[in-house]
């Protein structure tokens, strides 16, 4: 079983603060603050955990639309 939840925050040597977002016996995911998504050995992965809280994920702006012409 894995060391790591989903949810906690972690820090790696290379790639800096992340979030847990999967976890099993052979592979944890992480995204990482800078850097996004990794996945990982769970078995060969050295990670410490964080007490950095996640920082907010920009709002992608919404992609507007034009009103159609009534018919």
């Amino acid at each position: 079983m894995s060391a790591y939840t989903i949810g906690d925050r972690v820090s790696q040597p290379q790639y800096g603060h992340g979030t847990v977002t999967a976890a099993d016996d052979r592979h944890t995911v992480i995204d990482f603050d800078e850097h996004g998504c990794r996945m990982f050995a769970t078995r060969l992965v050295r990670l410490e955990r964080s007490s950095t809280m996640a920082p907010p994920k920009p709002v992608k702006a919404r992609r507007r639309t034009t009103a159609k012409p009534a018919r």
